[in-house]
């Protein structure tokens, strides 16, 4: 293969058109991944609209990529071979110099390198990427399952098993779309008491086929904190809806001690006084995706347990379409696009 096609778009906010590019060589450190499927996550929206620093154009998004490898640098570790399923996420890898990578904590690494932002990402045929970023895709995971979970899938997983929460304990995921619906199910197969919360009385048995306990309608007459209360109080809430209103009108319904996990997102300010955390003692934090390790973690969790993303695929040449149904909402939850 001397060219391979990828989906870019040329300035800020523009359309996606399919371009022939000469197949780069990765060079030291790094892998070339054949790409058989990439996720069509909302957060592409920040660098097609040049919404963050350091975008360039022409870009190829895309951070949520599965696929094979294909060819290995130099000095790759001897663990990775020709042909290995991998998924590369949200995390592209760390810088192993900046402050929270000597401590440790690389998803928070203040040079992380995104795909897509950092070098181009998986809307493409191939993609070339550093060897810290690889997580092992397992044998009962197909290549378009296996990319949501490196984003979307590994939030929602991380979010709930870095909580507080225990298994028994009253766990509620606020909203059931792109992140809600792999929340439910993993907080259900985590042994949390899970409830589902969204809007409309419609979506109640959605919300009992992803494994929920109990439905909360966000739209009824009963205020979400006072149903949860009525539950005995959420030691957990995670809140995946990008409405910074909803996610407020959930700290009542915590329990003493409890914690709402944001990784919903919103610019607006979340409307919560001092006072409704300080007395009953609750605790507000974000979280961000997760390691390789972590997205590896996610797909073996996820295969174990039967865990699936909804999900609709489109060809390479469907790039700009599948990129503006997720932008309306249409899609089945999680658009993925299968260049090969």
């Amino acid at each position: 293969m001397s060219s391979y096609r990828v989906a870019q778009v040329a300035g800020a906010g523009g359309s996606f058109e399919i371009v022939e590019r000469e197949v780069p060589e990765p060079g030291p450190g790094y892998v070339r991944v054949a790409v058989d499927a990439c996720g069509v996550c909302h957060s592409d929206v920040v660098f097609v609209d040049a919404q963050v620093p350091g975008v360039r154009f022409p870009l190829v998004p895309g951070h949520e990529i599965a696929g094979r490898i294909e060819a290995l640098g130099e000095d790759v570790d001897a663990g990775w071979q020709v042909g290995d399923r991998v998924a590369v996420g949200w995390f592209g890898g760390s810088c192993h110099h900046c402050r929270p990578c000597r401590q440790g904590d690389f998803i928070v690494c203040e040079n992380l390198k995104v795909p897509g932002w950092a070098y181009d990402g998986g809307y493409a045929e191939a993609a070339i990427v550093p060897t810290d970023a690889l997580a092992r895709i397992p044998e009962a995971l197909p290549a378009a399952e296996a990319a949501p979970m490196a984003c979307a899938g590994v939030t929602t997983f991380n979010g709930l098993r870095r909580s507080s929460a225990r298994p028994g304990d009253l766990v509620a995921v606020l909203g059931i779309g792109g992140l809600g619906h792999l929340g439910v199910q993993y907080a259900a197969a985590m042994g949390f008491e899970t409830v589902a919360i969204a809007r409309g009385p419609a979506k109640a048995d959605f919300a009992n086929q992803l494994g929920a306990h109990h439905y909360v309608d966000s739209t009824a007459d009963t205020p979400v904190a006072d149903a949860l209360r009525s539950l005995g109080g959420a030691k957990v809430v995670l809140a995946t809806a990008a409405s910074a209103e909803a996610i407020a009108a959930t700290v009542d319904g915590l329990s003493h001690r409890g914690e709402l996990v944001v990784i919903g997102v919103s610019s607006d300010p979340l409307g919560i006084s001092p006072l409704q955390l300080l007395i009953p003692g609750k605790a507000v934090r974000g979280h961000p995706s997760g390691t390789a390790q972590d997205v590896q973690d996610t797909m073996a969790f996820s295969a174990l347990h039967g865990i699936h993303p909804m999900i609709e695929t489109a060809p390479l040449d469907r790039t700009d379409e599948a990129y503006r149904k997720m932008l309306a909402g249409t899609a089945r939850f999680r658009m993925v696009v299968t260049p090969r």
